[in-house]
């Protein structure tokens, strides 16, 4: 299986770490920012539990602009392979 190198962009894992500190963001907006964090050295790269949950966010129209650009970087860095 390959593997996905792409890393978390410095502005993006920021906003991530103000995600987590923040008590009123959502549990997906949560998960989404922790697995940002996570993948900010390029060396782990998105589970397929999450991948699914990140697609739906993007399909969804009730997630704000933040919660779906970090959907759209976990996603990113899924692994193309699955």
């Amino acid at each position: 299986m390959t593997k996905n190198t792409k890393a978390s962009s410095a502005p993006l894992a920021s906003e991530a770490a103000q995600i987590l500190r923040d008590p009123n963001a959502s549990k997906i907006a949560k998960a989404l920012a922790g697995s940002v964090l996570s993948q900010a050295d390029g060396s782990k790269q998105t589970g397929a539990a999450l991948e699914d949950v990140a697609a739906k966010v993007l399909d969804s129209p009730k997630y704000s602009e933040t919660t779906k650009s970090l959907a759209g970087s976990v996603l990113s860095q899924s692994n193309k392979g699955r």
